[in-house]
């Protein structure tokens, strides 16, 4: 993946037109997977268990991480599969707000369960439209964040209005 990212990043300018933006954004993507695979690789353990804060670290100026100062510990696939859900969410903001939308990230751990919510400042979402993209087969929102969360015995919640923004908060219990 890395490989067509940086292949598209060097011949996109070739195309003209379009091909420049697909190639910033060819480039953009390849940094943040790059990160993404550093920070998976290289989160510290603790008896099986990873520190969410590093794993949601974005190297992207527009993502904005609000966490505790001391680790947020999940076990290593549960704080897996939330980070992966925060980063759908997160792919969702980019593509459907634009490359240059702005994301908040704000991690709370209540003891019991650990609350990430992701917040955007797009158009926000018109009613209606996610249930009308699952019905017609496009299940990205449904699997990529809802269905994870439903699967660690969490619970996703999604807020959003036209003109305001859209917020998903990601709720997971402990254990």
């Amino acid at each position: 993946m890395l490989q067509v990212l940086a292949l598209v990043q060097r011949r996109g300018p070739e195309l003209g037109g379009e091909g420049a933006e697909l190639a910033r954004l060819a480039g953009e993507q390849e940094v943040a997977l790059r990160a993404l695979m550093t920070s998976r690789l290289s989160a510290p353990r603790y008896d099986g268990q990873v520190d969410l804060r590093v794993l949601l670290a974005d190297p992207s100026p527009r993502v904005h991480l609000a966490a505790p100062a001391t680790a947020v510990l999940l076990p290593a696939t549960r704080a897996a599969e939330l980070a992966a859900a925060v980063g759908a969410a997160l792919h969702n903001v980019a593509r459907h707000v634009g490359p240059e939308a702005e994301a908040w990230v704000l991690v709370e751990d209540t003891g019991s369960q650990v609350v990430v919510t992701v917040r955007d400042d797009g158009p926000g979402i018109a009613p209606g439209r996610l249930a009308a993209a699952a019905a017609a087969g496009r299940l990205g929102v449904a699997q990529s964040v809802l269905g994870r969360l439903r699967d660690l015995g969490g619970s996703a919640e999604i807020v959003s209005a036209p003109g305001e923004g859209t917020e998903v908060e990601l709720r997971v219990p402990r254990r």
